[in-house]
């Protein structure tokens, strides 16, 4: 991680800074091929995905749209609710676009199947999710992903957008966070 300090709430580095920007640029070729000629926009899932969507228009070679959705299911907890709330909506139609929901992480699969199934009742051409990161082992939905950055364990992690209690997401490179630490500010029993 050339000369990077690693915050002490991290456990272990999963992907520095390069290895996130070369995925991304990988994902970028992906899309752009796929997109050619298309009416793309990009719904970036607020507010985890803003560093990746920001970083992944850039690696376009297409012209494309973007705007936001936020959506909450989480509250303060680490496991997902069950009960979604859209907390910002799209500020346009997407009925006729070629949609790509661009998404920090899929966890239980909850929020994004929620979310998937919202966005297709607004008709649009096509809908395609693209997610930085996924653990599939807390899968608890099949939530279909045609891009994804990287596949993790079963691990809190934060950094490159992703938070705890709305810390660390500027964190250039996406760590595990330190099981005590999360005990703690949770006022769980560490394990």
């Amino acid at each position: 991680m050339r000369g990077t300090r690693v915050d002490p709430a991290v456990s272990e580095v999963l992907f520095d800074r390069e290895t996130i920007e070369a995925r991304v640029r990988q994902l970028g070729r992906a899309i752009t091929e796929d997109y050619r000629g298309k009416d793309l926009l990009l719904i970036g899932v607020l507010k985890g995905a803003i560093f990746f969507i920001a970083d992944l228009m850039r690696e376009l070679d297409i012209a494309c749209e973007v705007d936001f959705i936020a959506i909450s299911s989480y509250g303060s907890s680490t496991d997902s609710s069950g009960v979604v709330r859209i907390l910002k909506d799209l500020d346009s139609s997407i009925e006729g676009r070629h949609v790509l929901v661009v998404e920090d992480i899929i966890d239980s699969g909850l929020t994004l199947s929620y979310l998937v199934r919202t966005l297709e009742a607004r008709a649009p051409a096509s809908l395609e999710v693209c997610a930085l990161l996924t653990k599939p082992a807390r899968r608890q939905t099949q939530v279909s992903c045609r891009y994804v950055g990287f596949e993790i364990p079963a691990k809190y992690v934060i950094g490159y957008g992703l938070d705890f209690s709305q810390h660390f997401r500027n964190l250039p490179y996406i760590g595990v966070l330190r099981d005590d630490l999360a005990a703690e500010v949770l006022g769980t029993p560490s394990a």
